[in-house]
């Protein structure tokens, strides 16, 4: 049995889908990165993962210094991509992943094969982990995993905060939810 936390980014400097493609962080999300891996340490050596994405890496950095070792980075646990010829992403990902209106709920089974294949690639990777691992990723990652956990087909179950921490379990594949990081107050999908 590997215990797995899945840690968001912190607060990144710019909104998603504004003019930056891979944002780092703001001031903000670097405290909360710091903070971030100070509660990580209670949990010991972890193995250290990251999303490619530049505010992921930040947000990793504090704890993997710690740890005297570099994030592997791993593209399976990255953010979501909006379909090509998209030019507003954040109404694109609203309207499948609809956090800000819980009576809109998406299914997986309603979206994009190329979405679920992404989703069917980021489980498989999590459901494969041996060891005790911090990973750092995205709102939808998050969802995706917690999904999972939970039996769920919904697109969002959770809405985490930028750099809380979420626990899993994972035994021989399966995956068991121990506990959501903490929720967004704001509706900040950045």
């Amino acid at each position: 049995m590997a215990r797995v936390f899945l840690i968001r980014h912190g607060r990144p400097a710019q909104v998603w889908g504004g003019s930056g493609s891979d944002p780092g962080l703001s001031e903000l999300g670097r405290r909360q990165s710091e903070e971030a891996a100070v509660r990580l340490e209670a949990f010991g050596l972890l193995y250290v993962v990251s999303s490619p994405m530049l505010r992921c890496r930040e947000t990793a950095a504090p704890y993997a210094r710690w740890r005297g070792v570099e994030p592997v980075i791993e593209p399976r646990v990255s953010e979501i991509v909006a379909s090509e010829g998209i030019d507003d992403r954040a109404a694109w990902l609203q309207e499948r992943f609809p956090w800000r209106d819980r009576t809109q709920q998406r299914t997986w089974s309603t979206l994009e094969p190329r979405l679920r294949s992404w989703r069917e690639e980021m489980l498989g990777f999590v459901r494969a982990i041996r060891h005790d691992t911090a990973v750092f990723t995205h709102f939808i990652g998050i969802n995706v995993i917690a999904g999972a956990a939970l039996g769920a087909e919904l697109t969002i179950v959770c809405t985490p905060d930028h750099a809380s921490i979420t626990e899993l379990e994972v035994n021989d594949g399966a995956l068991r939810l121990i506990a959501l990081g903490a929720e967004m107050q704001v509706d900040d999908v950045r």
